[in-house]
């Protein structure tokens, strides 16, 4: 198979050109105002919020960076094996790449269209994180953890269609989003307390740090605490941690060794 940074960059190159001709060519849709609530301005042009657009190069630099850790991951000692293999960890890379053209859609454009791919970038990352810990969890091999996968991400999807507003979140995705990563990191602290394989913890405790100070933002952002008109955009900060949160997310997996 092609090589995890090969496969990615591939990924990478071809989303981000992907967006950019839908952008220009209005197939996203007209702009009804989806996202203007993350404080930035919309600006006539190409690019409605630079900002809170761009900084979703984050996740397409982390996606690579995660593929080049996979490419170059030193073989396991003997007796023990890699829990997660190099074709999960390019899939992983290929997830977190798409956030970033998948996120810009909406900011780029205020679309429906633009939300709707925000979100589902959003449901991929997160459903990978529940059904990855939830197969380790109960043992089971890679055909169990695309069946979660997949599950994972229309029952976000369904949840999506909630009309009404939710409290602290505001739309029931969010809510879907949040509680798959909550979901996440009770299997994976429980997976750590197991103890069944050794992996470097510090490296989730970075990763749900980033998370913790991301949301933070998110919400003093959506409060009110932000100017417009600036380029220092609480959402764009937003994007830029969980980047680093989605990166570091992967170096606690590719750390995991089993015994055989």
């Amino acid at each position: 198979m092609p090589r995890p940074l090969t496969t990615t960059a591939g990924v990478a190159v071809g989303s981000t050109a992907l967006l950019a001709l839908a952008v220009a060519q209005g197939w996203l849709g007209p702009d009804v105002g989806r996202g203007a609530n993350f404080c930035e301005r919309a600006y006539d042009g190409a690019i409605a919020q630079p900002a809170n657009t761009l900084s979703n190069l984050g996740f397409v630099v982390a996606g690579l960076l995660v593929a080049r850790h996979a490419q170059r991951r030193a073989p396991a000692p003997p007796g023990v094996e890699h829990v997660m293999s190099t074709t999960v960890a390019t899939f992983y890379a290929c997830v977190v790449v798409l956030l970033g053209p998948g996120s810009a859609a909406m900011h780029a454009t205020q679309s429906a269209w633009g939300g709707h791919l925000d979100m589902l970038s959003m449901y991929l990352v997160a459903g990978f994180a529940a059904a990855w810990a939830w197969v380790r969890w109960t043992r089971r091999g890679t055909a169990s953890f695309v069946k979660a996968y997949v599950v994972c991400v229309a029952a976000c999807e369904l949840v999506g269609l909630w009309p009404d507003p939710v409290p602290v979140v505001h739309y029931s995705g969010n809510l879907a989003f949040g509680v798959l990563l909550v979901a996440a990191v009770v299997l994976e602290t429980a997976l750590w307390r197991r103890g069944e394989t050794s992996r470097v913890f510090r490296h989730g405790v970075v990763a749900l740090a980033s998370m913790l100070v991301a949301f933070t933002i998110w919400l003093l952002s959506n409060a009110g605490w932000c100017d417009p008109d600036s380029w220092l955009q609480g959402h764009a900060a937003w994007h830029l941690l969980c980047a680093v949160a989605a990166y570091w997310l992967y170096r606690l997996y590719a750390s995991e060794l089993i015994s055989t």
